[in-house]
């Protein structure tokens, strides 16, 4: 079993699954589970990487890339290479805003290059499962990319010239971005996400 990052609700099945299978993840996924004193030992990823790995399995190959901090420290995205198949994680959700966890080592730069590095290695006709959302094709990590590095422009900007969190919020975001803020993260979310990680760089 693969875990491509460690929030619980894509590792909350390790206890289970551990038990019949070997679990997979990066160094970090196993460093913070293990870090917390209510996770079983049969919750805890046996096999780590720090780069990359390839597992083979019913005749295909699946390749497992680590990413550089992004939504947490130890996200990897997963393409099975027969079925023409990739798995994000939450380094891409379909049309909600993201949820960058800055205390599990996220960070914002990170995510968007992250997204970018994905764009250059995925295949023109993947079929692409994201963390959260409907099944994607390559366009919609283009659009969820503009997105991105769009508000977190005008998140900088204001940085810039010294508005408040408060004042950042206030302003709000462009129309455009309404349906975005519909999910897990609203806009106030992620403009506070992105203003306490921009405003330390």
């Amino acid at each position: 079993m693969l875990n491509t990052h460690v929030h619980g609700d894509h590792t909350g099945g390790n206890a289970h699954f551990g038990r019949k299978a070997d679990i997979i993840a990066h160094t970090n996924v196993r460093k913070r589970l293990s870090g917390n004193p209510a996770t079983p030992k049969e919750a805890l990823p046996v096999l780590t990487f720090d780069d990359s790995l390839s597992v083979h399995f019913n005749g295909e190959e699946i390749r497992v890339l680590h990413l550089p901090p992004g939504h947490t420290d130890g996200d990897s995205v997963i393409h099975f290479t027969k079925s023409g198949v990739v798995h994000t994680g939450d380094q891409f959700v379909n049309a909600p805003f993201p949820f960058i966890d800055l205390g599990s080592g996220g960070d914002v730069a990170g995510y968007i290059k992250n997204v970018e590095t994905m764009l250059e290695k995925i295949p023109s006709d993947a079929k692409i499962i994201p963390g959260h959302g409907a099944l994607a094709t390559r366009e919609d990590p283009k659009k969820f990319h503009r997105m991105l590095t769009e508000t977190v422009s005008i998140v900088r900007k204001a940085i810039t010239e010294g508005k408040t969190l408060e004042q950042v919020q206030a302003a709000g975001l462009p129309a455009d971005y309404k349906d975005w803020g519909a999910g897990f993260i609203n806009v106030n979310r992620w403009l506070q996400i992105m203003y306490n990680n921009l405003n330390k760089k």
